[in-house]
C-alpha cells in the first residue's frame, strides 16, 4: 500500500489480490465447515476461526502470503479435547495456547521450531491423517465413531460390513465416495472448470444431488453465528488447574506452532516475495488463537492448502488473505442457512481426501531407502498417535528423535591396518562417549598383545571423561611383557584466537 497523488491511497496489486482472495475463500469455505464438524463443534465455529485468521492474523506481520484458519491437522486433538473437557473449556485451551505463542514469539523462540525433526512432524501429520480417515469413514456411513484412534481403526471392518446391508448407510457412503471421486478427478477437467476449487465443486454437487434425489443423509446442523459463539466463563478458566488440561494446552501450542512455521517455510519456496519473519509469524498466530479462544472457536494454524492456492492465484500482498476473511464473514452473516443443506458425508469425503494427503508416502519411501532410522521415527510417531493419543504420540516421536541424535553424535569408528609385520596401526574417529565405550574396548582388546600397537586418536572430535580414562587404562595394561607399550597419538589441541 502507498500514498498516491492528492492524498489518495493506491493499492497497486488490488486486482491480483482481489482475484486471489476469492479463490482462497472458495477453498477455505468447505474446509472450515468440514473441520468444525469433524472436531465435534458447531459448523459456524470453523467459519469464526477462518474469519479471525483473515481479518486479524492476516493483517499482522510474519509471512505475507500464507493463510490461516482451522486445519485438519488439529482436528483429532480438538475432538479429543471437546470429548474430555467439553466445548466450554475449548475456548480457554485455545486462548492459553495463543498467549503462549505470543510469549514465545516475543522471546524469539519461533526460529527454534525449525529444529524439530522433520520425521517427527511428518509422523505427526501421518498419524493425524490415519485417525482422520478412520473417523470420517464412520461419518460417511452415517455412523457414530468411537472416541479413541485405536477404537476407530479396530471398529472399521465391522462398521463397514454392517453398512453394506443398510440402505441408508449405503446412500450416505455413496455420497461420500462420489465426493472423493469428484475431488480426485477435478484436476483433469479443463482449465476454465478448474477455476472453481475441487472441494467446493464436490460439496455443491453433493448438496444438489442430495436435494434433487431426496437422499436420506444427514446434513449440517445450523445454530447461527452468534448462537455458536461461547465466551469463556470463570468456571472454564478454573479448569487450567488440571494437569490434563495443561497438557492439552501444551499439545495445541506445540503442534499449531510447528505446523504454522513449517507451512511458512514451504510457502516461502513457492514465491519470490518477502521471506517469513518466524518470530513475528508466531506472534501473529498467537494473536489469532487468543482471539479465537475468547470467541470459543477452533484453534488456527497456517494452512498449506489455502496458502498454496493463494500463491498460485497470483496474490501479491497480505490484502488477499484479509479479503478472504471478509468474504467468510459476509457468508456467515448473510447465508448461514445454506450450511443446513450441506450433507455430512460430503464433508467427510473432503476430510478423508485431506487426511490422505497428510500421509507422506513418497517421503516415507525415500527415507526408508536413504535414512532408515528417520523412517522408523516417522512410522513409530504415526502409530503412537493412532494407538495412544496425539500428545503422547508426539512426545514419543520427539524422544526417539533425541535418542537417535544422541546415538549418531556418539558414533565412533575404529580402523585397523595390520600388514603382518611391524606395528599394528589403529585409528579412532568420530565421537567417543560412554555409550560406545563397550564396543570400543571390545575391539581394542581383540588386537594382538604381542605386537606393537599405534593408536591414533587424532580423528576424534569429542572424547568424554569415561572414554579418556578407559583408553589410558587399556593402553597401560594391553601389551605383553617384552612388547613395546601402546603408542597413543592425541588429538591436536583446539586453536584459539584473541582479539
Amino acid at each position: 500500500m502507498r500514498a498516491g497523488l492528492g492524498g489518495k491511497v493506491a493499492l497497486p496489486h488490488l486486482r491480483q489480490d482481489l482475484a486471489a482472495s476469492i479463490v482462497v475463500f472458495l477453498v477455505a469455505l468447505p474446509l472450515c465447515v468440514g473441520v468444525a464438524v469433524a472436531s465435534g463443534v458447531p459448523a459456524e465455529l470453523g467459519l469464526v476461526t477462518g474469519i479471525v485468521g483473515g481479518l486479524l492474523t492476516g493483517m499482522m506481520r510474519g509471512s505475507s502470503l500464507q493463510v490461516s484458519g482451522p486445519a485438519a491437522g488439529l482436528t483429532v486433538l480438538v475432538f479429543e479435547a471437546v470429548q474430555a473437557f467439553g466445548l466450554a473449556t475449548l475456548g480457554v485451551i485455545v486462548l492459553t495456547a495463543g498467549l503462549l505463542q505470543l510469549a514465545m514469539g516475543a522471546l524469539k523462540l519461533g526460529r527454534w521450531f525449525r529444529a524439530i525433526s522433520v520425521s517427527v512432524v511428518e509422523g505427526m501429520l501421518a498419524g493425524i491423517g490415519l485417525v482422520l480417515i478412520a473417523g470420517q469413514l464412520y461419518t460417511a456411513a452415517g455412523l457414530k465413531a468411537p472416541v479413541s484412534g485405536a477404537g476407530k481403526v479396530a471398529g472399521l471392518p465391522g462398521a463397514l460390513a454392517g453398512a453394506v446391508t443398510d440402505s441408508v448407510a449405503l446412500a450416505s457412503l455413496a455420497v461420500g465416495a462420489a465426493t472423493i471421486t469428484v475431488v480426485v478427478l477435478w484436476k483433469r477437467t479443463p482449465a476454465r472448470v478448474r477455476a472453481v476449487p475441487g472441494a467446493l465443486a464436490a460439496v455443491v454437487l453433493a448438496t444438489l444431488a442430495t436435494s434433487v434425489f431426496s437422499l436420506p443423509v444427514a446434513t449440517v446442523e445450523v445454530q447461527g453465528l452468534l448462537g455458536a459463539i461461547q465466551f469463556p466463563g470463570l468456571d472454564s478458566l478454573g479448569r487450567l488447574a488440571s494437569l490434563s488440561v495443561i497438557g492439552t494446552v501444551l499439545a495445541f501450542t506445540l503442534i499449531a506452532s510447528a505446523e504454522s512455521l513449517f507451512s511458512a517455510a514451504a510457502v516461502d519456496r513457492l514465491h519470490d516475495g518477502p521471506r517469513t519473519e518466524y518470530d513475528k509469524e508466531l506472534m501473529a498466530q498467537g494473536a489469532g488463537n487468543a482471539a479465537c479462544g475468547l470467541l470459543g472457536a477452533l484453534p488456527m494454524t497456517a494452512v498449506i492448502v489455502r496458502s498454496s492456492a493463494n500463491v498460485r492465484a497470483g496474490a501479491r500482498t497480505k490484502a488477499s488473505r484479509v479479503l478472504h476473511g471478509v468474504w467468510l464473514l459476509l457468508f456467515a452473516a448473510l447465508l448461514p442457512s445454506v450450511l443446513g443443506l450441506v450433507p455430512l458425508p460430503a464433508l467427510a469425503g473432503i476430510l478423508i481426501h485431506a487426511g490422505w494427503k497428510l500421509i507422506p508416502l513418497h517421503t516415507l519411501a525415500t527415507l526408508w531407502h536413504r535414512h532408515r532410522g528417520e523412517a522408523l521415527i516417522l512410522m513409530v510417531t504415526a502409530i503412537a498417535i493412532v494407538t495412544v493419543n496425539m500428545f503422547e504420540g508426539v512426545l514419543i516421536g520427539l524422544a526417539l528423535s533425541v535418542a537417535k541424535t544422541a546415538w549418531d553424535a556418539s558414533h565412533v569408528k575404529l580402523d585397523v591396518v595390520d600388514t603382518g609385520a611391524g606395528p599394528v596401526r589403529a585409528r579412532l574417529s568420530g565421537n567417543a562417549t560412554f555409550l560406545q565405550l563397550p564396543n570400543i574396548l571390545d575391539s581394542l582388546e581383540a588386537l594382538p598383545q604381542d605386537r606393537p600397537i599405534e593408536l591414533d586418536l587424532s580423528g576424534l572430535h569429542h572424547r568424554d571423561h569415561a572414554c579418556r580414562t578407559a583408553l589410558e587404562n587399556w593402553a597401560s595394561r594391553h601389551s605383553s611383557p617384552g612388547t613395546e607399550p601402546v603408542q597413543l597419538t592425541e588429538p591436536a589441541p583446539a586453536s584459539s584466537t584473541s582479539g
